[in-house]
C-alpha cells in the first residue's frame, strides 16, 4: 500500500470520480486538476483530507495544495484512479475547455502582459521620484525667483522652488533618470510584441525588430501626432511610392497597436513554417513573417489598434471625468479585487497606459483607484490579523499578508484570507468603492503606472498629493473597523466559523528528532544573493506561508547547496526543487523560481539523487539563470521548512540584505 493510497482514493470520490477528470498534473507543490465540471468537487471533503493544505481554482484549474509530499502523493493518485498524468503544459491546454472565449482572450493577455509589469513597475516609480524632484515645492527651499524678482501665483501667494531648483546634483539625478523613464515608456511597444512571440513561441528577435520599427526615431513621435498638421504630415511624414502613400507615424506607448502587430508576426511565422521545407526555412520563414508583419503594422493594424485604443480611453475618460464620475469610481475601485481574482485586472495595465498616452495630460486616474484598492484588502487583512494576532498560525498567514498588500501585492491577503472567510474581502470592496468615489470626485491623477498600496503616492501627480492621502486614509480605516464589525456582530462571518468547525480532530503527530522542546537549529544559506521577506514571493501559496515558513533569496549566482547535513528526501524530475531532512528532523523545501516546472528541466542539472546523504554546503542544483529570466520566469528561491508542527523559524530581522552561500540564515526552534 502506498503511503498516500488511502486519501488519494479519498480525493479521487471528492473531486467527482474518475469520469469528472479532464487531465491532471502536479508541480512542487500542489496536484493540478482540469475538471469537467467544478461544481462536483467537495472542497470541504478535500481540505479536511491530512495531506491537503488547502485548494483554490486558477486559468481552469482546480488545485489541492500537498507540499513536499506531492510526487508521492501523485503516483499514488494515479496508481488507484488509473488516470495517466500529462504535462504541466498539456493540462493548461486542457483547461481552456473550462474557459469561454472571453477568459481565454483574457488569460492571453495576461500572459503577454505579465512579463513586462516589472518594467513598467520600475518606469512608474522613476517617473514618481521625478515628481517629487521637480514637481513638489517646499516652503524650506525659499521662494522661487524669475529675473532676479520673487515669483507669485495666480492668487498672490509665494511660489517657492523645487529640489531640482536649488540643487544641481538632484537636478542632474533628475536628468538623468529622464533616460530609462523614457525608454520604458516610449518603447513599449518593443516589450509589447517581444512578449507576444515568447508567448506564441515563436522567434522573440523578430518581434523585437518589429517593435523597434513602430517606434523608430525615423518616424513621427506618436506623442507629436496631436499637434502636427494633416498638410505637414502629407508633406513631410510619408513613404511616397508613386500610385499611393503611407504615414510615417510611430507608435510611442501604444498598446493595442503594438498587440496587433505581434500577433500578425506570430500568425504569420507560424504558417509559413507549416508550409515552407524545413531546408529552406531559415532563409524565408524569417523574411516572409518579417516584412508582412511591418507592412500589416503601417498600414492596417496600426491605424486600427490606434482608433480601438482611443475608443477605450475615451469610454474609460468618460466614466472618469463626467457627471456620473462618483459612480464610476465607486463601482470601479469596489470591483478591482474581484478583477484580481478573475484576471480580468491585467485589462486595466493596458487602459492605464492606453490613458496616458492619450490624455492631454498623459495622467491616468485609474491607477490610483488601484494604489487604494490594494490598500483596503491590506487593511482588511490587517483587522483580521489584529483579531487572531495571539494565534500563531492565523498570525503566520495574515501578517505577511497585510505587508505584501500594502506593498501593492494582494493575492496573499485575498487567498490566504479575504476570499476564505468572506467578511474581510466585502469589507475592503467597501472601503475601496468609497476610497474610489472620492478619487474620482477630487479627479487625482496619476503620472504613470507605479508600485501599488503605501507607496502608490510617489506616482500621483503632486497636484493631486493631498486629496490622494485623504483617499489612503479612508482606505486604511474603513477596512479595519469593518472587518472588526462584521466579525464581532456576526455578518457574514459564517465561513470563518464553518472552517473552525469543519478541522477533523487529529492526535499531534511527534517525531523523533533527538532534539529538546526548545532547542534551536541553524540553516545556512543554500544561495548567494538578497534575502528577503517570504510574503513578497509571486506565488501567493508560498507568500502566504500555506507551505511553510521561511525566507525568500534573490539568487546572483546560479548554485543551490545544501543548508544543512542530511538527506534529500525529494528531488523534482524537472530539477527546479528539492525537499532535505536534516539530521535534526527539520524539513526543508527549497523552489528554485517561480513556475518553472514549466521548462520541463531545461537549464537545471542535478548534481544528487533522492535519498542520497549530503553534508552543508555540498552541491545540490546548477541553474542558468539567464535562461529562467529568458523565458519569462523569475529565479527568486523559497527556503522554507515544511514540517511546522515541529519546528517554527525565528523571524528575521533587517531583510532585505545581501547573504553569501554557506552564511547563517535563519534559525528553527523545535517545539
Amino acid at each position: 500500500m502506498g503511503k498516500f493510497e488511502n486519501d488519494a482514493k479519498e480525493l479521487l470520490q471528492a473531486v467527482g470520480g474518475k469520469e469528472n477528470i479532464s487531465a491532471v498534473t502536479h508541480c512542487a507543490t500542489r496536484m493540478r486538476f482540469v475538471l469537467n465540471d467544478d461544481k462536483k468537487a467537495d472542497v470541504k471533503r478535500i481540505e479536511s483530507l491530512s495531506p491537503v493544505k488547502g485548494t483554490f481554482t486558477n486559468a481552469g484549474q482546480f488545485q489541492v495544495i500537498i507540499g513536499n509530499d506531492v510526487p508521492i502523493f501523485y503516483n499514488d493518485f494515479t496508481a488507484v484512479s488509473g488516470i495517466e498524468g500529462v504535462s504541466k503544459e498539456a493540462a493548461k491546454s486542457a483547461a481552456k475547455q473550462n474557459q469561454n472565449p472571453i477568459q481565454r482572450v483574457l488569460t492571453m493577455l495576461a500572459e503577454i502582459f505579465t512579463p513586462i509589469i516589472p518594467a513598467i513597475i520600475v518606469g512608474g516609480l522613476i517617473l514618481g521620484f521625478r515628481n517629487i524632484l521637480e514637481g513638489v515645492p517646499f516652503q524650506a527651499l525659499g521662494q522661487a525667483m524669475e529675473n532676479g524678482k520673487p515669483v507669485f501665483d495666480a492668487n498672490g501667494d509665494p511660489v517657492y522652488n523645487t529640489i531640482v531648483q536649488v540643487s544641481q546634483f538632484w537636478s542632474g539625478v533628475n536628468s538623468f533618470l529622464w533616460l530609462p523613464g523614457q525608454a520604458i515608456f516610449h518603447f513599449l511597444p518593443v516589450g509589447i510584441v517581444w512578449s507576444v512571440t515568447r508567448k506564441m513561441g515563436t522567434s522573440q528577435i523578430l518581434g523585437i525588430v518589429l517593435g523597434i520599427c513602430l517606434v523608430s526615431p525615423q518616424l513621427l513621435n506618436a506623442y507629436d501626432v496631436a499637434n502636427t498638421s494633416s498638410a505637414e504630415i502629407a508633406k513631410n511624414w510619408v513613404w511616397d511610392f508613386g500610385y499611393f502613400t503611407v504615414n510615417k507615424i510611430g507608435y510611442q506607448a501604444q498598446v493595442i497597436p503594438a498587440l496587433l502587430a505581434g500577433l500578425s508576426l506570430s500568425y504569420l511565422e507560424i504558417f509559413w513554417r507549416k508550409h515552407i521545407p524545413e531546408v529552406v526555412s531559415m532563409i524565408f520563414v524569417p523574411f516572409l513573417s518579417l516584412l508582412p508583419a511591418i507592412i500589416l503594422a503601417h498600414t492596417v493594424l496600426g491605424p486600427i489598434g490606434w482608433t480601438i485604443g482611443k475608443w477605450i480611453s475615451a469610454i474609460v475618460l468618460a466614466g472618469l471625468t463626467g457627471s456620473l464620475k462618483w459612480l464610476f469610481g465607486a463601482v470601479f475601485g469596489a470591483l478591482y479585487a474581484p478583477f484580481v481574482i478573475t484576471g480580468l485586472h491585467h485589462m486595466t495595465n493596458a487602459i492605464d497606459t492606453q490613458l496616458i498616452a492619450d490624455t492631454s495630460t498623459h495622467t491616468t486616474g485609474l491607477w490610483p483607484m488601484i494604489a487604494l484598492s490594494n490598500i483596503a484588502q491590506g487593511s482588511a487583512v490587517f483587522g483580521y490579523y489584529w483579531m487572531h494576532r495571539h494565534d500563531e498560525k492565523e498570525a503566520q498567514i495574515s501578517l505577511p499578508a497585510t505587508i505584501s498588500a500594502y506593498l501593492g501585492v494582494t493575492e496573499p491577503a485575498l487567498f490566504g484570507v479575504n476570499v476564505k472567510y468572506v467578511y474581510p474581502f466585502v469589507a475592503g470592496m467597501i472601503g475601496s468603492g468609497i476610497a474610489g468615489l472620492l478619487s474620482t470626485t477630487f479627479n487625482v491623477q496619476a503620472n504613470a503606472i507605479g508600485i501599488g498600496g503605501l507607496p502608490g503616492f510617489l506616482s500621483i501627480n503632486v497636484k493631486y498629493m493631498g486629496a490622494f492621502f485623504l483617499c489612503m486614509a479612508v482606505a486604511i480605516v474603513i477596512p479595519f473597523v469593518l472587518t472588526v464589525f462584521f466579525k464581532k456582530a456576526g455578518i457574514l462571518a459564517k465561513a470563518e466559523e464553518d472552517a473552525v468547525l469543519d478541522v477533523p480532530l487529529q492526535e499531534p503527530v511527534v517525531e523523533e528528532s533527538g532534539l529538546a522542546a526548545g532547542a534551536v537549529v541553524t540553516l545556512t544559506s543554500p544561495l548567494s544573493g538578497e534575502v528577503k521577506d517570504l510574503s513578497t514571493a509571486k506565488d501567493p501559496v508560498f507568500a502566504q506561508g500555506v507551505m511553510g515558513q521561511g525566507v525568500l533569496i534573490e539568487p546572483s549566482e546560479g548554485e543551490l547547496v545544501a543548508p544543512v547535513n542530511g538527506t534529500v528526501s525529494v528531488l523534482f524530475p524537472t530539477k527546479h526543487a528539492v525537499g532535505l531532512v536534516s539530521e535534526d528532523g527539520v524539513e526543508i523545501l527549497m523552489h528554485i523560481g517561480m513556475d518553472t516546472v514549466s521548462l520541463d528541466g531545461k537549464g537545471f542539472e542535478a548534481h544528487v539523487s533522492q535519498g542520497d546523504k549530503v553534508k552543508a554546503g555540498d552541491k545540490l542544483i546548477s541553474f542558468d539563470m539567464s535562461a529562467i529570466k529568458a523565458a519569462g520566469f523569475p529565479v527568486e528561491t523559497p527556503v522554507i521548512i515544511t514540517n511546522q508542527d515541529n519546528f517554527l523559524p525565528i523571524a528575521e530581522k533587517d531583510l532585505p540584505k545581501a547573504i553569501k552561500r554557506g552564511e547563517d540564515l535563519f534559525q528553527a526552534r523545535k517545539l
